[in-house]
């Protein structure tokens, strides 16, 4: 079994000093955190994978293709493969657990 505290994967994420961090690869699955500073910028490009956020911390609004949904720590937000999208008008940190199916390459 593999586990984890997801308080220490962001602790850990905070010391790297970058705004995302993998902690999980296998073939089929990856997972990360990705922070966003309140008034931050999103340079996201489209994946090649299919993704998932989790909002565990902040507000935001998200577009994906053309439309734009807000978001708050609860939301589940699936985004297809090779679609633009990205996270924009961020008014609290934004911290969100990201799911990569496969694994992001």
């Amino acid at each position: 079994m593999t586990s984890f505290e997801i308080g220490r994967v962001i602790a850990e994420r905070q010391r790297a000093g970058r705004s995302y961090l993998e902690f999980l690869r296998v073939p089929s699955l990856s997972l990360g955190v990705y922070t966003l500073a309140a008034g931050g910028v999103d340079p996201q490009k489209p994946h090649r994978e299919d993704e998932v956020y989790y909002v565990l911390h902040g507000t935001a609004t998200i577009r994906v293709g053309t439309e734009d949904r807000p978001v708050v720590p609860g939301s589940l937000v699936f985004v297809p493969a090779n679609v633009e999208h990205h996270f924009h008008s961020v008014t609290e940190e934004l911290t969100l657990l990201v799911f990569f199916a496969p694994a992001e390459t």
